[in-house]
């Protein structure tokens, strides 16, 4: 397995790259239709394993425990575990189109813990066909994938790492299906207007924060790439000067972007996100207005652990 560091553009990928994202929104209407609410939307997100990308524990329609549903990156497997042991594991592989698999799972869902009914529209994506229709995603190169999977586990442990010491809420390493990126995200206590009352912004974005994360690319920006925004992002924030720590404004994008291949260059990649991470939060709090201890206690000040 390779360190994580190399660099896969979207272009290169693409076709695969959809497939794994549809199979992921699979995943996240799960969350929807089963998990408790939480605030900012917390319930509908995704982890990132060891394995892939994974549901937390659901609660089964017919009350007989939890299941998980995850998309086994190594194996190239969807399996359903239930926690009194039953299970399925459905190939994503060779070229099964995304409605097939989503079929499949929902019998085995159905079989182990009981009916579930999810929205199949997909979210936040170009495409509109229903999950359990597509036929159109259906490509899925294995080799393809573990790059991703390496290049993923590499940027979510970096930002982990980054988030590790903050004092105030902020979230654990979520993988979001509907935008297919890993992010973290710190609050600063209080509330902010959303920007639209689209469910989702109204639901995702009613807190000040600062977010952080990592995307393989898409057609906006073709190339894996960390970014960072704030929100509400206050006069001065957009623009600065990072240098000398790596990365930068992107107006198209409206966020501060690293690229992936950037920070493979450093020689120290992790420590080069942490370092964007960190200048780009440090700017955010001071131009927002944060508490300062809150903004210290991101850099270590004090330490997590005494």
């Amino acid at each position: 397995m390779s360190d994580g560091w190399s660099s896969t553009t979207y272009t290169e990928w693409r076709e695969t790259c959809d497939t794994l994202h549809a199979h992921t929104q699979f995943l996240g209407k799960l969350c929807v239709a089963l998990a408790p609410p939480e605030p900012q939307l917390q319930h509908a997100a995704l982890r990132l394993t060891a394995r892939g990308w994974e549901t937390l524990p659901l609660p089964a329609p017919d009350g007989s425990g939890v299941f998980v549903v995850a998309l086994d990156l190594r194996t190239h497997h969807l399996l359903v575990e239930h926690s009194d042991g039953m299970g399925a594991t459905i190939a994503l592989a060779p070229n099964r189109p995304v409605g097939e698999v989503v079929r499949e799972a929902l019998v085995a869902i159905n079989e182990f813990a009981g009916a579930v009914e999810i929205d199949p529209t997909p979210q936040e994506v170009s495409w509109t066909v229903p999950l359990d229709q597509d036929d159109e995603h259906r490509i899925y190169d294995p080799a393809q994938v573990k790059e991703y999977f390496e290049m993923a586990t590499a940027a979510g442990m970096a930002l982990a790492r980054f988030r590790a010491p903050y004092r105030g809420r902020s979230t654990p390493l979520n993988a979001w299906w509907g935008s297919f990126d890993l992010a973290v995200s710190l609050f600063s206590g209080r509330p902010a207007d959303p920007p639209s009352q689209d469910f989702i912004m109204r639901n995702a974005m009613d807190s000040q924060e600062v977010a952080v994360g990592w995307w393989p690319g898409d057609d906006r920006y073709p190339k894996p790439a960390f970014y960072a925004y704030a929100h509400p992002a206050e006069d001065g924030y957009s623009g600065r000067d990072l240098s000398p720590v790596p990365g930068g404004w992107n107006d198209e994008l409206g966020e501060y972007v690293l690229d992936h291949e950037a920070a493979a260059v450093t020689g120290n990649p992790e420590q080069a996100v942490i370092d964007f991470c960190g200048e780009i939060f440090s700017h955010a709090c001071n131009v927002c207005d944060w508490n300062p201890a809150l903004a210290a206690s991101a850099a270590g000040d004090p330490p997590p652990i005494r």
